[in-house]
């Protein structure tokens, strides 16, 4: 088959998954989207209102296996996380020097593992495809994909899609020029967690569409200038008010249903660090804490949808949103970015569109 068929096919299966929730695998034909006899795709919840276009794309593939050589967190088997009385508001762990340097190495692996995957992205390729190349990345750095399982989460990275705000499970839907894609990817080594995501635009379209590089921007810049005040001191409600005063200005919303969150041992737990003003978050910024700082960002209601598969999560009026994540390590002169970006990193900052709303009060 021509490649110029092969791209009219991909399209022409786009669309049909667009119109009926359902995708025909003999549609498509890219070496990365299927390797195995074809079979029918199809919307698992086909009686669900989707707020948006985005459809999950069933069946999932089967769990990935993990070699018994890998140290394995404590949920990986059961899916419950053992957490005890470690998870309470007030119990911020301060790590040693040792436990720092254990951070250190695990957040690098985990940019090395996310910046593989980005590197993958483009239209025709699934986001399945993407779970198999996050997972064997851990593997091979010894590392466990943390997602796996937690809290029966079942896949080892979160791949979420233009409406989808987060956890969104890889399966068999094919990216298109014009999709944005956040990729969550997070590994456990040693002993510790490292977590970081970043959202990417796939193909010439989605850089040219000035809502979608608004959003992914905005939610980029409003990362970095929460960074920019964290240190000894630091205030954990502090950081909300910094996030939405920028996505305000830009005419976007905060999501408010999740938060940054302390991170070590333990994949989630104290602090808990929300990303809109006016928040009630407890605790004070000291050396040797790690948390992360993840904002949210809609082009417009804050507002979220869960879908039934219990994950997936979607702005409720279907507007687009983009997400970026970064652990941190608070020391004694500031704050050290443990999951920065490497000088041949994928994706990053592209130039914003002028926009004429983007001085407007946001009014969601």
């Amino acid at each position: 088959m021509s490649k110029a068929w092969e791209r009219e096919l991909v399209l022409f299966a786009r669309l049909f998954q667009e119109e009926l929730g359902r995708l025909p695998c003999a549609l498509v034909t890219h070496k990365k989207v299927h390797k195995s006899t074809p079979a029918t795709f199809y919307n698992p919840f086909p009686a669900f209102p989707f707020t948006g276009s985005t459809r999950p794309v069933y069946p999932l593939s089967p769990r990935r296996p993990v070699p018994e050589s890998i140290t394995l967190p404590d949920y990986a088997k059961d899916g419950n996380p053992k957490y005890g009385r470690r998870l309470g508001r007030h119990n911020i762990t301060i790590l040693n020097e040792k436990q720092q340097e254990a951070m250190r190495k695990v957040c690098r692996l985990a940019r090395e593992v996310i910046d593989i995957a980005a590197r993958e992205i483009k239209p025709g390729v699934t986001t399945d495809y993407l779970d198999e190349v996050v997972h064997n990345a851990c593997l091979e750095r010894d590392s466990y994909p943390s997602t796996l399982n937690y809290v029966h989460f079942p896949k080892s990275v979160c791949t979420s899609l233009n409406e989808i705000i987060c956890h969104g499970i890889p399966d068999q839907r094919v990216l298109v020029d014009g999709d944005i894609l956040n990729l969550d990817v997070t590994l456990y080594h040693g002993g510790f967690h490292g977590d970081l995501n970043e959202t990417y635009y796939v193909g010439p379209k989605a850089l040219a569409d000035e809502d979608s590089v608004r959003v992914v921007e905005t939610s980029r810049e409003c990362l970095d200038r929460a960074i920019k005040i964290v240190k000894p001191g630091m205030l954990f409600r502090d950081p909300g008010g910094v996030i939405e005063k920028h996505a305000k200005s830009k005419n976007c919303s905060v999501i408010k249903t999740y938060c940054g969150h302390g991170i070590n041992q333990l994949f989630h737990c104290a602090p808990n660090v929300p990303h809109y003003a006016k928040n009630k978050a407890v605790g004070v910024a000291k050396p040797g804490m790690c948390f992360t700082i993840e904002p949210m960002i809609s082009l417009g209601s804050y507002k979220d949808q869960t879908w039934p598969d219990d994950w997936t999560s979607a702005t409720q009026d279907g507007s687009r949103t983009a997400q970026f994540e970064h652990t941190l390590l608070v020391t004694e002169g500031g704050v050290e970015v443990l999951t920065a970006r490497q000088a041949d990193s994928p994706g990053g900052p592209v130039s914003a569109p002028v926009n004429p709303k983007a001085d407007s009060p946001n009014g969601v």
